[in-house]
């Protein structure tokens, strides 16, 4: 007796032709990383890229604001096969930028990117086993491209429209207000008072930069305004041993000795500040302390959360206190009454004099970059599936996505991903198959758990968005990259979930032969 997926083969209808059997939207780390694991792992399949941008890089050139740098260490937010090589492990923008260039150009990719294509809907037809993409040039002209598999890497927050606080009395404000999303190329902020809302990593990156003498005359001086203070972790920029090893070793096997390590490392302290909170809350304190001396301010640096219940922000070189050991910068903790017309009037009674006010206050998130997606005609409700092994949906057929690690490095998922998905399109390719679909019959039979177990303000603005998560694998978005690479990784393909067909005949061409059979 012949198995059911043979069975299922051969009953499937043929599946239409398509334009490249993988269309990868999104020309930042996700889908350049997915480019060159298809090059590597499946160079059979012929594949593009899509960009809304007219450049490569996603969030590296989008984000311009002065000292755009890492929020980990580029050993781990470099990818498995390409070695970092600069000096800096916390790289800014533009030796980011640098690293995925070189790669797009080494490895030809760059010819099978389409800039300018904005993907304004994407639609799963069963019948032809086939996705048709479509896509928004700069000049609104549209047109359209199939694909057999839909991979997005189109980031997590909505690019057109980050949060927006609602400040009360914004209109009034005579100087200039500026979201670090859509920094101004020409803000000339030498001698300025400047006011920075927000103490994540945007901020604590942006105050140092426009106080650092390097960087020319500077402003005056710059205020990181919070309501919530952060958890601090001070490293060095440049990763000794990584250096070390770089020359007496072959760079390659250096790179992944200090790959390995620094994702132990951040393993580590993870889970120590899951099981032993207070442990990791004195570290970092005396850390700060012992950085800022008599300037130090518990009010300032104490935050009323346990570490890692939201992400470190890492200070590197603890440049952001040497700005306030200059007295070029200073933390308010307070809460906004309303903005004036010189500046910020605080509910304590204090005011911030300012000439710029740069709102700092977080981003939106979005779900598959806004994209409607359909699968059959019927408009796909995210926040109704289930991830599946961290990168695919519960019944959405040949479509897969990249969200990172929100305590690790981004490009520590878009690698096992990636990896993964090539390990699926070559199953595929051996069984002859051309459809694979992750199959929830039962919803009801899992248990739904917080898909992030973060406090995040932009994390938790954006749960009922958000695809479902299990308590357990495979129906999770996990945070353990060292179990999740092993599963991606040595995992069967075959594991009674992921179901494999082929193209599926209308309704109403699969009811004719049945009833022919009958009579």
């Amino acid at each position: 007796m012949a198995d059911s997926a043979t069975m299922e083969r051969a009953s499937g209808t043929a599946a239409a032709p398509v334009d490249q059997d993988v269309l990868i939207v999104g020309a930042g780390i996700s889908g350049i990383g997915m480019a060159v694991h298809l090059q590597a792992h499946s160079p059979d399949r012929s594949f593009a890229l899509v960009e809304r941008r007219a450049d490569l890089g996603g969030t590296w050139d989008l984000f311009r604001y002065p000292g755009i740098r890492s929020d980990s260490d580029m050993h781990t937010l470099g990818f498995v096969f390409e070695p970092w090589k600069h000096e800096k492990s916390i790289a800014d923008g533009p030796a980011i930028l640098d690293y995925l260039n070189r790669i797009v150009d080494e490895r030809h990719i760059r010819e099978r990117i389409r800039f300018d294509r904005k993907v304004v809907g994407a639609d799963w037809d069963s019948a032809a086993a086939r996705w048709t993409v479509t896509m928004e040039d700069a000049s609104g002209g549209t047109s359209t491209t199939t694909a057999r598999w839909l991979y997005l890497g189109a980031g997590y927050y909505d690019y057109d429209s980050p949060f927006d606080a609602n400040f009360t009395g914004r209109d009034d404000f005579q100087g200039q207000i500026v979201h670090p999303q859509f920094w101004p190329k020409d803000l000339d902020y030498t001698g300025k008072k400047v006011v920075v809302i927000g103490s994540g990593a945007t901020a604590v990156t942006i105050v140092p930069a426009m106080t650092d003498p390097k960087n020319g005359p500077g402003a005056a001086h710059v205020t990181m305004l919070q309501r919530t203070p952060t958890w601090f972790a001070i490293r060095p920029a440049k990763d000794g041993l990584a250096n070390f090893l770089r020359k007496i070793l072959p760079e390659q096997l250096a790179y992944k000795i200090t790959r390995f390590k620094n994702v132990k490392m951040q393993d580590i302290v993870f889970q120590k500040a899951r099981t032993k909170p207070e442990k990791v809350r004195d570290f970092l304190t005396k850390q700060v302390q012992k950085t800022l001396g008599d300037r130090y301010d518990a009010e300032a640096f104490t935050p009323p959360y346990n570490p890692w219940e939201q992400r470190l922000c890492l200070v590197p070189d603890a440049d952001f206190f040497e700005a306030i050991k200059r007295d070029k910068a200073s933390v308010v903790t307070d809460h906004i009454e309303r903005f004036d017309a010189t500046g910020i009037q605080l509910k304590s009674g204090k005011h911030l004099d300012a000439d710029i006010i740069v709102t700092a206050t977080g981003l939106s998130l979005a779900v598959a970059g806004k994209i409607p997606v359909r699968v059959d005609g019927d408009i796909v409700d995210w926040s109704e599936h289930y991830y599946y092994k961290a990168c695919m949906f519960s019944n959405v057929p040949n479509f897969s996505a990249v969200f990172g690690y929100l305590n690790a490095s981004w490009t520590l998922r878009a690698d096992i991903v990636a990896e993964y998905v090539c390990r699926v399109l070559n199953h595929m390719q051996a069984t002859g198959t051309t459809v694979a679909t992750p199959v929830l019959a039962d919803p009801a039979s899992l248990t739904e758990e917080n898909i992030f177990d973060f406090s995040s303000g932009y994390i938790q603005r954006s749960l009922h968005i958000m695809p479902k998560n299990a308590d357990k694998l495979p129906w999770r978005l996990n945070q353990n990259y060292l179990q999740d690479r092993v599963d991606m990784r040595t995992g069967a393909i075959e594991d009674g979930v992921l179901s494999f067909g082929n193209a599926r005949a209308p309704a109403a061409e699969a009811e004719a032969p049945a009833l022919e059979a009958a009579e």
